[in-house]
């Protein structure tokens, strides 16, 4: 099982066995609240109708098609309807299947831009401490999470940006934090110290989910726009938590005013029904690597599953629900009423940070003496053992619903997370 302690798991272990909207139920039937939008992704709530049967009547039509050399309709009005809901100007899209293969794919566009424009030196890449981009051995080496890249071989020439959390600065800040714009300038130090003609893209999550939320510091992201652009490096913002309504806005980069060159997505592409991830780029990067290539194929990438006509009509179909039931700007409304909820629960017992922007929260716990991760894994369990699914990180608790959610259920789930926190004082 994916990053899970199979032991512990099979010694106890903790079904789902279906959905529908907000919730998933046990074997047993019992109902559990969904607070994480399963992984980040159902951010349209569960086994919506409308997606269903869009899947049903594909499957039954066109279950699969080759993209080597031939196309099928429905992948290019895809597309389409993506590139009006990304940054002017940011209007190709490459398919994948998941958030790593965006993120290899998207490093895989960089490298092959700078080679097309004749700087092929421009190979080093750029992420940044506690980042997740993934698990491919690209998304591996740029991501900076230590037990995820520990154990295996990395790429070479990759460097990483400190990250911008500092509870002892920023505690308990609701949404953007005052503190921590000017560690963008190490990229200045990265420059001076590589060469920007040897430097070919820096890659950052708008909004780091999977390492616990941190919420990116007020002028943070300009800055690193500024200095990418100065130096001709290309700037990828990974969307893959973070598109699709879960910043109340299609994308972090419309919500928090900062146009990278590249867009990696997947999870609320979807709603997770099926597999799907994709790289949303500007068009100039694209032309640039067409006009630069000789008769034949110009990018030598590309994945069996690219565009399945299955995840092709999940996508279409949940473009709009949320189109049709104004989903974003849903999340948006609630987002005052979301801050205001999870931030009840400062002076809890061991709650020594609460971070929020959109409808995501991370609850940071004090870890036991020796034991780091034990608090909020039992946290987790008791959650769900209560009726409520939440997601934990190192002693992190992460929160993020699916943008259905009521005002009364977000009450339930702070009440329920409540509940278990005095209840391991």
């Amino acid at each position: 099982m994916p990053f899970t302690n199979n032991r512990a798991f099979k010694r106890n272990p903790r079904m789902l066995a279906h959905a529908k909207d907000m919730h998933y139920f046990t074997p047993e039937g019992r109902a559990i609240l969904d607070g994480t939008a399963g992984l980040w992704c159902s951010n349209a709530g569960h086994c919506r109708d409308k997606i269903v049967e869009a899947i049903r009547a594909e499957a039954a039509q066109l279950d699969f098609a080759p993209t080597f050399n031939v196309g099928h309709p429905r992948a290019f009005e895809l597309a389409t309807r993506l590139a009006a809901k990304f940054p002017d100007g940011m209007d190709k899209v490459f398919f994948a299947n998941s958030g790593s293969e965006a993120v290899d794919s998207a490093l895989k566009i960089a490298l092959a831009y700078h080679r097309a424009r004749g700087e092929g030196t421009r190979t080093r890449l750029i992420g940044r401490q506690r980042a997740y981009h993934g698990v491919g051995f690209g998304g591996l080496s740029v991501g900076g999470i230590a037990s995820n890249r520990s154990a295996f071989v990395q790429l070479p020439g990759v460097d990483h940006l400190s990250h911008t959390l500092n509870i002892a600065e920023s505690a308990f800040t609701r949404g953007q934090p005052a503190w921590g714009a000017h560690l963008a300038q190490e990229l200045e130090g990265l420059v001076q110290l590589h060469g920007a003609e040897n430097i070919a893209a820096v890659i950052v999550e708008p909004m780091a989910g999977s390492t616990g939320v941190i919420v990116p510091p007020v002028g943070y992201l300009s800055a690193l726009r500024e200095i990418t652009r100065r130096h001709g490096i290309l700037l990828i913002f990974d969307e893959v938590i973070t598109a699709f309504g879960r910043l109340g806005a299609a994308t972090a980069s419309e919500r928090l005013g900062v146009t990278p060159d590249l867009i990696t997505v997947a999870k609320g592409l979807t709603n997770a029904a099926v597999p799907m991830g994709a790289v949303v780029s500007a068009s100039w990067i694209y032309d640039t690597i067409l006009g630069a290539a000789g008769d034949g194929i110009e990018f030598f990438h590309g994945y069996t599953y690219s565009a399945h006509p299955l995840a092709v009509a999940a996508s279409l179909a949940t473009l709009s629900v949320y189109e049709e039931e104004a989903l974003f700007e849903r999340a948006a409304g609630l987002e005052g009423h979301w801050e205001k909820a999870v931030h009840s629960l400062k002076g809890l017992p061991a709650v020594i940070d609460i971070r929020n922007l959109g409808l995501v929260a991370g609850i940071e716990l004090e870890s036991r003496p020796g034991a780091p991760g034990a608090r909020a894994t039992e946290v987790f369990h008791k959650c769900f053992d209560n009726g409520l699914l939440v997601r934990v990180t190192g002693d992190i608790i992460a929160l993020s619903p699916p943008l259905i959610v009521s005002a009364a259920q977000i009450d339930e789930i702070v009440e329920k997370l409540a509940t278990v926190l005095k209840s391991i004082a």
